[in-house]
C-alpha cells in the first residue's frame, strides 16, 4: 500500500507532461506524503502513521485521538 495517505486516503493521480510543442505525454502526480510518528497519550505508546500534508493538517486542528477513532472506525489497524 505504497504511497497512500492513511488518513485522507489520497493516492497518485494521472494527468499530462506537456512540452513546450504542445505534446502530450502521460505521468504520475504523486501526493505528498509523510512519515510521521506521534505521542498517543491515552495508549502511552507511539505510533507511525504515513500521511500527507493536508492530513497533518487535519490532525493539528482535530487532535489525534479524534483521527485516529476515525481511522479505527474504518478499519485501518493502528
Amino acid at each position: 500500500m505504497a504511497r497512500v495517505c492513511q488518513v485522507t486516503g489520497r493516492k497518485p493521480v494521472v494527468g499530462h507532461k506537456v512540452s513546450f510543442s504542445n505534446k502530450k505525454k502521460l505521468r504520475r502526480f504523486l501526493p505528498n506524503l509523510q512519515t510521521k510518528r506521534f505521542y498517543l497519550a491515552e495508549e502511552d505508546r507511539w505510533i507511525t502513521l504515513k500521511l500527507s500534508t493536508d492530513a497533518i493538517r487535519t490532525i493539528n486542528k482535530n487532535g489525534l485521538l479524534a483521527t485516529v477513532k476515525e481511522l479505527r472506525a474504518k478499519g485501518v489497524t493502528v
